[in-house]
Formats: C-alpha cells, structure tokens, sequence
C-alpha cells in the first residue's frame, strides 16, 4: 500500500519539560510521553466545544500533533497562551512537514491510528521525502466514513460539536480519568448524566453535496458531513429519529447505519 498524503493536515511539534504536562492539562485525550499507537484527542473551548482534534504520537523526544489547516492559526495561537512561560517549545512544521496515511509502516515517522478499526497508520515525513506519496486521498475518506470516524473540517466545523457527538467517549478521545483539562466540566457531566444526543451515524445512498440536512419523519436531525460513494458520516439527534427507515437528504431516500463501534441505538440519548 502506497502513503497518501493528506494535504488537509497541519503539523505541530511539542518539545521540552514541560511538554507532556501542557497537553495533558489542555487537550482530552491521554497523552504520554512514551512510543506505541497515536492518542485521539481534541482541544476545547471552556464551554466543551471542540476548537481543534487530531493525533498525537511521541517519537525522537517530542509530540507530533497534528490538526485540521482551516484551525491551524488558531491551535497555534491558543497554544501558546497556555504555554505561558512552562519549559517546551512549540514548532509549526507545516512548510517543512507532510502528513499521510498508509496500511503498511514504511518510512518516515509512524504512529498507528487507534480511533477505529482498518485505519492503518498516520505517516510523518520531511516535504522531500514525502514528494512521492500519492496525491489522491480518497481510499483514507473512504475508510474513514465506513468506520464512522468524523472529523473537524470535511464533517463538521469549530466551536459547533461536543466530544461525544463524534464518539470520542467511545473511541477513546477522553480520558476521563486523569482529571481537569479545558472544557472537562461539561464534557464530564455529559459523561456521567448520559446526555448525549448527537451520535457519528452512517449514511448511505446520498445524492447531495456535505452539509446537507438529514431529515427523518419530516423533522432535521442533522447534516452529512464529506461524501464519498455515496456515503457520509453525519452527526445526527438519535432521540428524534424513531423511524430511521424514513430518512431522506435532498429529498432522496438514504439508509442510516450506526457504526460497528457503537453502543447506542436510535430514538434514545446515548
């Protein structure tokens, strides 16, 4: 298998004492300082709405996060606030890094994808060396939005969506155990009164550009995010879907699916 290059995707370096203490007062997910698969994790406005989310991998002494470009400013930005005068250095790589994707682990910086199931690996590589990575993303969409998997740019937008409406609670995007990080208030008492309403879901048969509305017996209960073959992950109100046979986007039948990983089910909270 081929690396694809995911143009989309801005890189961070974290490097320094202080390193591992700032992301893991900051961001959701459990992030350590130690080699093995990516950590899932997202950064929060204190009102529990994600700002940014990507992966974390530790290699050659520092953090290699990487996020959306559409909110790369602003991560950077917000980062460096946090830092204060804390011992770490923050590093945009994005002019002399590349991001990619791949089934094998060949070459460059490699951190396995742990959000769900035949996600291969995240790549890390230098701009030259990456300039023989295919160009074409489409087999890493494709995968993406049959695992259920969404993410902040092609599904949905910054400052609009909680952890748990994209199944970080599931897919270990959270850690809640290590105690407080921005926004960890609300997301806890989501967590704990089980007020969750929005889920990843998997919609099929779609004619109609992302952002479309989902509508299921006449009322929206959510929009599709990128499609790909027909298919889009889309973040949708599982308490008002009671007949998920009725979905239409665009007027136009779709089948709706939830993903393997899932534990709820429609017309409950979750």
């Amino acid at each position: 298998m081929v690396t694809i290059l995911r143009p989309s995707r801005a890189l961070f370096r974290f490097f320094g004492p202080d390193a591992q203490k700032l992301l893991f007062d900051v961001v959701t997910g459990r992030v350590l300082a130690e080699p093995g698969p990516a950590a899932w994790w997202a950064l929060l406005s204190p009102q529990g709405k994600i700002q940014a989310e990507g992966l974390s991998g530790w290699a050659e002494g520092a953090f290699w996060l990487d996020v959306h470009e559409s909110v790369a400013d602003s991560f950077f930005k917000r980062m460096r606030m946090y830092k204060l005068r804390a011992a770490l250095e923050i590093e945009d790589l994005r002019e002399s890094f590349a991001v990619g994707w791949s089934d094998a682990k060949a070459g460059g910086t490699v951190h396995a994808d742990p959000r769900a199931g035949g996600l291969g690996s995240r790549m890390i590589a230098r701009r030259a060396e990456a300039s023989g990575w295919a160009t074409d993303d489409r087999e890493f969409v494709r995968r993406r939005i049959v695992a259920g998997v969404a993410e902040l740019g092609p599904d949905f937008a910054p400052d609009t969506t909680f952890p748990h409406d994209i199944g970080m609670d599931f897919l270990h995007g959270v850690d809640f155990t290590k105690g407080c990080y921005v926004g960890q208030e609300v997301v806890s008492r989501m967590q704990h009164r089980g007020t969750a309403r929005r889920r990843p879901v998997i919609v099929s048969g779609v004619e109609a550009a992302a952002g479309g509305p989902v509508m299921v017996s006449g009322r929206e209960v959510g929009d599709i995010g990128q499609v790909m073959d027909g298919k889009a992950v889309a973040i949708l109100r599982l308490d008002r879907i009671e007949e998920p046979a009725s979905a239409t986007v665009d007027g136009k039948p779709v089948a709706l699916t939830l993903p393997e990983w899932a534990t709820y089910g429609f017309g409950e909270a979750a």
